[in-house]
């Protein structure tokens, strides 16, 4: 029997429609579920939390999602071991919470994703990103090889992740830095990132490795049709490219 995953929406979510549908073509049971809804959170067995703008984003991206009550219960699932995904505006939201990368007091962040740089305007741009940590590091990649370069668009005006120099080193030496913005070849440096992301950072894991928060959106990606170059395939409705990633997540929540 299949798990059930929660794609929980805020006022101001978008994406959803996408992220349910791609869940759902790499064989996951994915449901939407309205700020209206939150009471039954407790009964699915892994969440995600898309991309959009939550409350306008106002204050800071992701500032007042993650005090709304919904998040009660995602805080409950990923502490009792559930798994959580966030993109772009949910990786916003986990961070505010402080699940990722989970170093402190929960609803107490630590870093912020925070205004662009060194031009602090909204990005959208094709690109790819590479696993920096072990897969079994996280359980969302445990089952993606080692490396992987996964395509993806960055959408988004608070995406540079910013925290003072010792949490930095805190954050890279306790492995959280999930994903790095790369080149297309795999090489990693600071050509690759279009927001000034310290460390290079496009995604973030939390310490017992079930919280996963990146920032670009694989769902964009995520079928033949939606890549720059169509010729990769003639099913143009096939999953491909960064449905790695939620075939991962997927596979994570059904062996659960």
């Amino acid at each position: 029997m299949k798990r059930r995953i929660a794609v929980v929406i805020f006022p101001g979510t978008n994406s959803e429609g996408e992220t349910v549908r791609l869940l759902r073509d790499c064989g996951g049971d994915a449901h939407l579920v309205h700020w209206s809804r939150s009471v039954t959170l407790p009964e699915y067995d892994a969440y995600v939390l898309p991309g959009g703008f939550a409350y306008e984003d106002r204050i800071r991206a992701g500032a007042i999602a993650a005090h709304d009550s919904m998040m009660d219960h995602v805080i409950d699932g990923a502490t009792a071991g559930k798994l959580v995904f966030g993109i772009c505006n949910g990786a916003q939201v986990l961070l505010e919470a402080g699940l990722v990368p989970g170093t402190g007091e929960v609803r107490r962040p630590t870093a912020a994703f925070t205004r662009n740089a060194p031009v602090p305007h909204f990005v959208n741009a094709f690109v790819w990103v590479k696993l920096a940590i072990a897969p079994s590091r996280c359980r969302i990649t445990a089952s993606l090889p080692e490396g992987a370069l996964i395509p993806a668009w960055s959408s988004h005006g608070e995406g540079r992740l910013a925290a003072d120099e010792a949490h930095l080193r805190e954050i890279e030496a306790g492995g959280h830095v999930a994903f790095q913005f790369a080149h297309a070849d795999g090489s990693v440096d600071a050509g690759a990132v279009p927001n000034g992301s310290a460390l290079g950072v496009a995604g973030l894991v939390n310490r017992e490795g079930n919280v996963l928060a990146i920032m670009p959106h694989p769902e964009r990606d995520g079928w033949t049709f939606n890549h720059p170059d169509r010729r990769r395939g003639d099913d143009i409705l096939a999953p491909s490219g960064g449905a790695v990633l939620f075939k991962s997540f997927v596979e994570a929540v059904n062996q659960a």
